[in-house]
């Protein structure tokens, strides 16, 4: 008898379970699953892991899932003594190289510690930066990025999602707070350490983040951070752009470009932008008063002088640049594209060297990660003054896809990896 009570007592004590289904469960329908914490895998499956009282419990949930529609893929009892798997999905490169030396892998998930917020990445941005990086080009950059192998293998620094945990210093999120924010901070090593985007979580700290606008999709927000600050440092404290003057803006359908006209705009400018045929429709359905097609119309040739001159490009010399600039006038260099890393260099020498004698200026723009810059973003976007223009959106297994494009540099506004 004693055997008998020993062995039904065991078997109502309560074992945890493992359960995999095809397809991500709904929030709206957790309440069905009261007690079994549940994660969305990057597969298109998700995990669900707790304790059930017995094989009738187990039997209710399966039918649950039946009910709802989602296959069932795996149902696995596990030992009490046996910790979770904490792992998570991640992009991550060994070696320097094109988009193929991206995998995505499994790889320990962060945890948060007493100064810093664990967010559950829904969607993150990609930019020019990432496959510098990748690459290891131009090969001053691997002063920092590591020499002969990247020393963080991770990319991507723009990102928004949900807070899932928080540590016991941090006063400003709470977990189910919805944030984005970027791990771009120039001040620190550069990608020598720390989380990145391209992944399922990240950790990272109160200053890098901000609430998410209620009007913005996940992507739309992941879309903002480095190129909308670029734009807006540019603009605001390096061109020191006013109400009324005339601003032009080369290559004003990229992503910086796209969000330039945009708070050019709210500044009260006057904007006229260059960019190719296809293009032209987007460009002027932003805000710029003027659009100019530069496969039809050589944009340095014509008389109109402007007060500033935002370049994404930098295709054109410094003697054509200046010549459309009025008196007083600033020339901003943001953008340098693929074999260009140099070509600004001397340009910048040239301005500086030239800048005693001549009217005009040239600033070259370095984006900087500020909380301010991030909250002054979020109101012109809750306003609805400034709005993410998004090309393609990639799901996580396909940012090699992703990169490979936006390296092309024919990108409509942002390129936007969905997590």
């Amino acid at each position: 008898m004693s055997e008998t009570h020993a062995s039904t007592t065991d078997h109502c004590e309560p074992r945890p379970y493992e359960i995999r289904i095809k397809g991500h469960l709904d929030d709206r329908w957790a309440d069905w699953f009261e007690g079994l914490a549940f994660t969305r895998e990057s597969d298109g499956t998700t995990i669900l892991y707790g304790p059930l009282a017995d094989q009738a419990a187990l039997h209710g949930v399966l039918n649950g899932f039946r009910d709802l529609g989602l296959p069932i893929i795996s149902v696995q009892c596990v030992s009490p003594n046996r910790k979770r798997s904490e792992k998570m999905k991640a992009i991550v490169y060994e070696k320097y190289g094109s988009p193929d030396v991206l995998e995505l892998k499994d790889i320990d998930k962060p945890v948060v510690n007493d100064d810093n917020v664990l967010v559950r990445v829904r969607a993150a941005g990609t930019n020019p930066l990432d496959w510098h990086f990748m690459r290891g080009e131009p090969y001053f950059m691997r002063a920092k990025s590591g020499l002969l192998r990247p020393g963080n293998q991770r990319l991507g620094a723009d990102f928004a999602g949900e807070v899932e945990a928080v540590g016991k210093n941090v006063t400003q999120f709470q977990s189910g707070d919805e944030v984005f924010g970027t791990q771009f901070h120039p001040g620190d090593e550069l990608f020598a350490a720390g989380d990145r985007a391209f992944a399922e979580y990240l950790c990272t700290s109160e200053d890098a983040l901000v609430t998410k606008p209620a009007n913005l999709t996940f992507e739309q927000a992941a879309a903002v951070p480095v190129a909308a600050l670029t734009a807006l440092r540019g603009l605001r404290d390096r061109g020191q752009v006013l109400p009324g003057q005339k601003v032009l803006i080369n290559g004003a359908s990229g992503g910086v470009g796209t969000f330039a006209v945009q708070i050019a705009k709210s500044f009260g400018a006057e904007v006229t932008a260059v960019c190719s045929a296809r293009n032209v429709d987007m460009v002027r359905s932003i805000g710029a008063d003027r659009v100019i097609d530069y496969t039809q119309e050589d944009f340095t040739s014509g008389e109109q002088r402007y007060d500033l001159m935002f370049d994404t490009v930098g295709n054109r010399s410094l003697s054509e640049c200046r010549g459309l600039l009025a008196s007083g006038g600033t020339y901003l260099l943001v953008g340098m594209r693929t074999g260009r890393w140099l070509r600004p260099l001397p340009r910048v020498l040239a301005a500086a060297a030239l800048s005693p004698f001549v009217s005009n200026k040239m600033v070259l723009v370095e984006v900087q990660r500020s909380k301010e810059d991030l909250l002054a973003l979020r109101k012109l976007l809750e306003a609805g003054t400034v709005t993410p223009v998004i090309d393609r959106t990639y799901p996580l297994s396909e940012v090699p896809e992703a990169i490979r494009y936006l390296e092309e540099g024919h990108a409509q506004g942002k390129v936007v990896i969905t997590v």
